[in-house]
């Protein structure tokens, strides 16, 4: 059993919207495609994953660096002990083969894309769905059962309106969802109080709506943000200010009584280590969302939740970024507290397919082998592309 090719393209995301730092319209993500020599229905078996959403593809870094040293990799060397399964340590050991510590950046999303997609091909192996394979692997009994979730939405718009954002999040309630997050800081701090107000119209109370900076404040500024919106009672505060600048992210948390969210632009073990030790961040309220397919992969991802249980916070405090397939199968398998889904944005990435239930506050994946990418109606032409 071997790999015998390893393809990538660059898919641009739909949409015209934007956060407090960013617009997407330019946006694109990292596909790939493992082709093995294994044959199921006259058809060789392939391995897909993408890096995940919010940054931009790393077609270059995948192409020139990782993908050469992969493909010339001896076989044998990918197996895992049973011979029956491909090792994504020792996948992910192998791309970043001569790179020096540090620098995690669009590298590191490069290398989970390859990784994630060792995770969904030997799923397809044992034809199952991958959250089964992840529990599996990680000694858990995972949550088939459905895992929380919430819609993530409320972007800036070019047509921006606080009835838009209602509407928005009432189209998300009629799929099923009975809470959400939204976008704060690319408005003044009195028009983002109106569309949190707009948004609170449909959730219902402040514990079923989230809210997110994208790191754009300053100290001055989140404090100011803290204060103002304090008296909702929000879900979370998130992504106050940079990713990196831990002493502002500790100053908030001991202003501002509420939970806060951060940790989706962390790429390795060691920035999360220094959030855990400097961050501030409380055991039993805060929330962790380091996002597997921005930081070298699953194995990489697992290590970070192995580290913040060891320094005293719960794996149920943990939801990873990304709101698609993915990162559900990833929560469902590890036993995380659950996951964002993107309903309206980001297609064709974003999201989950019909056949996966939500309801009651929870999503659960479908019976698909894998991550069961190939069921979303949008993303199957770019499959289909890497698999010709």
């Amino acid at each position: 059993m071997r790999i015998t090719a390893v393809r990538e393209i660059s898919v641009p995301l739909e949409g015209n919207v934007a956060n407090a730092l960013v617009s997407f319209a330019e946006h694109d993500v990292s596909l790939v495609a493992l082709h093995t020599d294994v044959i199921r229905n006259g058809k060789p078996l392939i391995g897909y994953a993408f890096d995940s959403i919010g940054r931009f593809a790393q077609g270059g870094i995948l192409r020139d660096r990782m993908i050469p040293r992969l493909v010339a990799a001896a076989p044998d060397s990918l197996l895992d002990a049973s011979g029956a399964g491909f090792d994504p340590e020792t996948v992910l050991k192998t791309v970043l083969r001569n790179e020096k510590p540090g620098g995690h950046g669009d590298r590191a999303a490069a290398a989970g894309a390859i990784e994630l997609a060792v995770w969904d091909l030997n799923a397809k192996l044992r034809d199952e769905p991958a959250h089964v394979t992840i529990a599996r692997r990680f000694d858990r009994r995972g949550k088939a059962e459905g895992v929380d979730v919430y819609a993530a939405g409320g972007y800036y718009y070019p047509e921006e309106s606080t009835q838009r954002l209602a509407d928005e999040f009432d189209r998300y309630r009629e799929m099923g969802f009975d809470a959400f997050k939204m976008k704060i800081g690319g408005a003044s701090l009195v028009q983002d109080l109106a569309r949190i107000e707009a948004a609170l119209s449909v959730a219902g109370a402040g514990q079923r709506l989230a809210v997110d900076a994208n790191g754009r404040f300053d100290l001055d500024t989140a404090l100011a943000y803290a204060e103002a919106i304090a008296p909702y009672d929000l879900r979370w505060y998130e992504e106050i200010g940079d990713p990196l600048d831990f002493d502002l992210n500790r100053q908030v948390a001991q202003a501002y009584a509420g939970r806060i969210a951060t940790g989706e632009n962390l790429f390795s073990l060691a920035d999360v280590k220094n959030l855990a030790l400097f961050g501030g961040m409380r055991p039993g309220k805060d929330v962790f969302q380091m996002d597997a397919g921005l930081a070298y992969g699953l194995t990489e991802y697992a290590r970070m939740i192995e580290l913040i249980e060891n320094r005293g916070f719960d794996r149920a405090h943990a939801y990873p970024h990304g709101g698609h397939l993915i990162n559900l199968h990833i929560a469902v398998g590890l036993e995380l507290g659950g996951c964002e889904a993107y309903p309206g944005v980001f297609q064709p990435f974003g999201g989950y397919p019909a056949g996966c239930g939500i309801g009651g506050g929870l999503v659960r994946p479908t019976d698909a082998a894998g991550f069961g990418l190939e069921e979303k109606d949008g993303l199957r032409p770019w499959l289909e592309r890497l698999a010709a």
